[in-house]
């Protein structure tokens, strides 16, 4: 298993990865179902440094994004020195190998690296199932909160709460 930052070279694959987490999530007819995401974003995130793979084999098995500040979700709570987790997406032939537990050890190291006091997370409204796997893999339910300004944000936390968590490094 190898960590590393996604390329230019991976856009593709990473929106096929999220492609296919929207389409996991209607079939389990989740409340919340990820919309296409903008292009944009993502090129940013990767020139940035903030969107990384988990390869297995050569093969990109798992995706997500960081950030070191997400004020619009965490408001207030944006002010604590914090890593930010988002979009994770597992390809569906690596599917049940605990990759967020995976991704909370590697996060451990790059919280501390960068002196990160906390590994935050979120998810969308009753999604009951990621709630369990996230407390699951250590994260602390911090509880559902209703955001106050959505303006920006992908078209998914528009009228959904929020679902926070968060774990020390």
């Amino acid at each position: 298993m190898i960590i590393e930052n996604v390329t230019p070279a991976d856009i593709d694959t990473v929106f096929d990865l999220y492609r296919i987490a929207a389409d996991y999530q209607r079939s389990k007819q989740t409340v919340v179902v990820w919309p296409e995401f903008d292009r944009t974003m993502v090129e940013t995130e990767i020139r940035e440094l903030r969107q990384w793979k988990l390869l297995i084999d050569g093969r990109v098995a798992c995706i997500w994004a960081t950030t070191f500040s997400d004020e619009q979700i965490w408001e207030e709570r944006n002010q604590d020195a914090a890593v930010y987790i988002h979009r994770i997406a597992t390809h569906p032939d690596f599917r049940g190998q605990h990759f967020v537990k995976r991704i909370v050890d590697w996060a451990r190291t790059y919280a501390r690296l960068h002196h990160k006091d906390f590994i935050r997370l979120d998810t969308l409204d009753r999604n009951t199932g990621l709630i369990r796997h996230y407390t699951a893999s250590g994260f602390d339910f911090l509880g559902m909160f209703h955001m106050q300004d959505t303006e920006g944000l992908p078209e998914h936390y528009h009228g959904k709460p929020v679902c926070l968590f968060q774990i020390p490094p």
